[in-house]
């Protein structure tokens, strides 16, 4: 991915901090798998899949810890 599409971790608020998170998931699902075609065929499996769609809110909750830290818990 040439273009910066991730200048910085920090927000304005911890629903933009979410908001962010969910980005870092689907860019890291782009990534992965690259072709549109195959993710669009997976949707049809995961989207009927409890477990699958837990695992992807937790890869969520992952990245939302993440840009939580660097936004320092949005203190102050």
């Amino acid at each position: 991915m040439a273009e910066n599409w991730l200048p910085s971790l920090k927000t304005a608020t911890p629903q933009e901090g979410f908001e962010l998170a969910t980005k870092l998931a689907r860019v890291g699902v782009k990534l992965t798998q690259p072709s549109a075609d195959v993710r669009d065929k997976l949707r049809a499996t995961y989207e009927q899949d409890a477990a699958q769609l837990i695992a992807s809110s937790q890869v969520i909750a992952i990245h939302f810890q993440t840009v939580a830290a660097a936004n320092d818990y949005w203190r102050g």
